[in-house]
């Protein structure tokens, strides 16, 4: 598509709203990009349209100048119509010449639709009846996302409009004060501060994303046994049952991580060397906080468009000639696992 706007139009441009609401890790892709578009309009106003509890990941951003809550309701019921109105009249009054719709559902492109904004800036569906069903018609500008690299990466696509192509970035998180505070003295009092510190978010909600607690707690106990790393499970709601049941399958106790809010897991990524996980939130936040990483993906993922692989430091494992779910092996031992860390320490990068 790459259809451009020209320079004189490009000049006159005040104010840009980006929309993508959530979740945590699709809200964090999308902070690779801002400063590249901070820099092409350094005087213009750059706003984000964000749900609770989300805000955090966009929290003391310099390239964000306001960052808009956009409430959850059920669709459907008469608070959601109301509120969705409300908040349609608050975007038309800020008068936007941009918006950059990167969550590109029917709720955003509704919300782009009646922004009243000149340029309306949205990925390109391809699939049949996506001129009127895909809401196609609604963007003025379009592009083709790349799914074959890192979302991050292909999140620059809706750059392109406005003369901007990507650079070498990473995403971005800012630890508050109180985070890095609460999670230093804790990795105190537990005797672990300044030492070699491997993460595990063994945990998923995703069933074909979940590789199994045992295999996890196996190459816990390698990283433990043969190089002294001590192992911090990482947990988030609902989800200490599970993590607490891989610690009782390792043969060296690890240390379960107390309760942590998003920003405070990054303060504790932040200390780790190592990441372990599945593919989610917690890995992309783990790139962010430019902790190595190793994660394992299961079958029918992407590991193409979720994994960090273009930086060498965080690499991945997937068993390609699986097509669907069968069980939480995903056809990955463990051993092939530690294999990958090892090489992250033979070349430097850990």
């Amino acid at each position: 598509m790459s259809r451009l706007i020209t320079q004189d139009k490009l000049l006159k441009i005040n104010k840009i709203l980006i929309i993508q609401y959530k979740p945590f890790g699709d809200v964090l892709l999308n902070t690779g990009y801002l400063p590249a578009l901070r820099a092409a309009f350094p005087e213009a106003t750059i706003d984000y349209l964000v749900q609770k509890p989300y805000t955090t990941i966009l929290e003391n951003n310099a390239c964000v100048d306001n960052i808009i809550v956009m409430n959850k309701l059920k669709t459907g019921t008469l608070a959601y119509a109301a509120d969705r109105l409300h908040l349609i009249l608050r975007i038309r009054r800020e008068n936007y010449d941009v918006v950059i719709d990167q969550a590109r559902g029917p709720g955003a492109a509704e919300i782009t639709l009646f922004s009243g904004a000149q340029y309306r800036i949205g990925w390109h569906k391809t699939k049949k009846w996506s001129w009127f069903k895909g809401h196609n018609w609604v963007y003025n500008y379009r592009e083709l996302k790349n799914h074959n690299i890192y979302s991050a990466r292909a999140k620059f696509g809706l750059l392109r409009p406005l003369g901007i192509q990507e650079i070498p970035h990473n995403t971005y998180i800012h630890v508050l004060p109180e985070s890095e505070n609460k999670v230093r003295n804790w990795l105190k009092q537990m005797g672990i501060l300044n030492k070699s510190i491997a993460v595990f978010s063994p945990v998923t909600p995703i069933r074909k994303r979940q590789w199994d607690f045992r295999r996890f707690a196996e190459v816990a106990d390698m990283v433990t046994e043969k190089y002294g790393f001590n192992v911090v499970l990482l947990w988030g709601p609902g989800e200490k049952k599970k993590v607490e049941h891989m610690a009782s399958l390792m043969k060296n106790m690890p240390l379960v991580a107390p309760p942590t809010t998003f920003n405070e897991a990054a303060a504790m990524l932040k200390h780790a060397r190592i990441y372990f996980g599945n593919n989610g939130g917690i890995h992309h936040l783990a790139v962010a906080a430019g902790t190595p990483t190793v994660t394992v993906f299961g079958p029918g993922t992407s590991p193409l468009k979720w994994a960090a692989w273009h930086m060498p430091q965080h690499t991945y494992l997937i068993n390609s000639d699986l097509d669907e779910y069968t069980d939480g092996s995903f056809g990955v031992t463990p051993e092939m696992v530690f294999r990958e860390f090892e090489r992250l320490m033979e070349h430097g990068h850990i």
